[in-house]
């Protein structure tokens, strides 16, 4: 079995949307791992049903399965990025998090997406640990109930340095919201937390809903290329074959998109060749 692999579009950012799906399909990648975006097929911008019908209909000729991401930077708030969260101080902040991650249910369920993945957030100032995490267990909830009636599966993505910050918080969390899956960044494994990625693979490999494979150097959280790391990409690679996943393996290089038109294929190459497929 071969897996999946996805290119995530905010290392595409250089590229129109139409460009870059093309990019993909081109080089032989299944899917898409699309971050909405102020570029990239925006949540906010007139006419979104219009637009994501003619969307779906372009990854359905193209033959890209899709994921839907939700990290853009600026989107929320074009001066503080990431800004707000699940864990915002402000109610009306976090509620406001919360529309726009239902939105993305919404946007998920008409494209066919396979999964939405999201984040915590990082632990507002002056914010109580315990106080935040009431917020954000009220949050995730609401958007895996909206997610469940959109007949989507929900992601939550354990980020260094936020409240949700490794695979125990994420554990932590889903006995409290049992709906949702996991989104696993095996870069971030290295980054913190007590999981070796392969091991984390095979340990979470029920409940995986997401996956992104990008490489990372132990202890910093700087996405980077295959091969550009520490992390043991070919254990991961074997690890996700060995357990039979099925969906979607994307590569998040967000601050690369100056050279992506080497690196698309460039790294499902190095992929590929990793898991002994060949071109």
């Amino acid at each position: 079995m071969s897996l999946r692999w996805a290119y995530n579009t905010n290392g595409l950012s250089s590229h129109r949307l139409d460009d870059a799906l093309a990019l993909l399909a081109d080089h032989g990648y299944a899917g898409v791992a699309l971050t909405l975006d102020v570029a990239h097929h925006d949540p906010f911008a007139p006419d979104l049903a219009r637009r994501t019908a003619a969307l779906a209909e372009r990854l359905r000729d193209l033959g890209l399965a899709s994921v839907v991401e939700t990290g853009a930077r600026f989107l929320l708030d074009p001066r503080r990025k990431h800004h707000p969260t699940l864990v915002s101080a402000d109610a009306s902040d976090r509620a406001r998090r919360i529309d726009f991650l239902r939105l993305c249910v919404d946007v998920a369920a008409d494209l066919g997406s396979e999964a939405v993945s999201f984040w915590a957030g990082v632990l507002a100032e002056g914010l109580d640990p315990d106080e935040a995490w009431k917020h954000l267990v009220h949050g995730v909830a609401s958007v895996a109930g909206h997610a469940r009636w959109r007949d989507v599966p929900v992601a939550v993505e354990p980020e260094p340095g936020m409240l949700v910050d490794d695979l125990d918080d994420w554990s932590e969390l889903q006995g409290e919201v049992p709906d949702i899956t996991l989104a696993l960044d095996t870069g971030h494994c290295i980054v913190s937390g007590r999981w070796e990625p392969a091991d984390a693979v095979r340990a979470f490999a029920p409940h995986l809903g997401a996956v992104a494979v990008e490489d990372m150097p132990r202890g910093v959280h700087d996405h980077r290329t295959p091969g550009e790391g520490d992390m043991d990409l070919p254990a991961v690679v074997t690890a996700l074959r060995d357990v039979g996943h099925r969906g979607l393996v994307s590569l998040e290089l967000s601050r690369d998109s100056h050279r992506a038109d080497r690196l698309v294929p460039e790294a499902i190459a190095t992929l590929r060749a990793m898991e002994g497929v060949d071109e």
